[in-house]
């Protein structure tokens, strides 16, 4: 009877075996490495990327922080510019006021009423002066009323008095002034007519 021996032949495939094992395990070792590195390499390069946009993000924040900061100094320079604007054309609007003021009593006043003194405060006007009759006083105050420059006239009093032997009517009315702006100073005046009254 004939006998083979089979265990180096099993020994043998053992052996292949136990270096294939040991080649897939290498090979999957190797893949395995391979895969986190370019898993580490892909998330540090997002990061890195995220990380370069925040910055840049950050410095676009800050420059348009700056711009608006500039913005605002701009605009209060602005309207620092125009108040200061709007001051000179009030000035510009009522520098010839006085001017004004006496050439329409002039016109305004009829005759047989005398203006003593004249008071300005602000707006408000204070006339006092004597006139021929109380008639003559209601005349001056509808022309006062009627006037482009003068309003609201109020007769704060009237009295009879008696000046050098003649005896006429005392009056203390007040008045306001319209305040002109840089539009009305262009614009044409239209002086009222004054009423003459008859005399006495």
């Amino acid at each position: 009877m004939i006998r083979i021996n089979l265990l180096p032949h099993r020994e043998e495939k053992r052996r292949e075996r136990r270096q294939q094992f040991y080649a897939v395990a290498s090979l999957i070792t190797v893949l395995a490495g391979l895969i986190w590195f370019l898993g580490f390499s892909l998330i540090n390069g997002t990061i890195n990327a995220q990380e370069s946009q925040n910055a840049f993000l950050k410095a676009q924040i800050a420059e348009i922080g700056k711009e608006i900061d500039e913005i605002k100094r701009l605009s209060e320079q602005t309207d620092s510019l125009l108040s200061r604007k709007r001051i000179i054309e009030s000035l510009q609007a009522n520098r010839t006021e006085t001017v004004h003021l006496f050439n329409e009593l002039a016109r305004q006043v009829p005759e047989g009423v005398y203006i003593k003194t004249l008071k300005q405060s602000g707006q408000k006007i204070n006339l006092l002066g004597y006139a021929q009759t109380n008639s003559r006083v209601s005349t001056l105050m509808r022309n006062l009323e009627a006037s482009p420059l003068l309003e609201k006239p109020d007769l704060v009093e009237i009295k009879a008095v008696t000046v050098n032997n003649r005896r006429l009517s005392e009056f203390n009315l007040n008045i306001l002034i319209r305040r002109q702006t840089s539009e009305d100073a262009v614009k044409p005046k239209v002086a009222a007519v004054p009423e003459k009254g008859k005399q006495p």
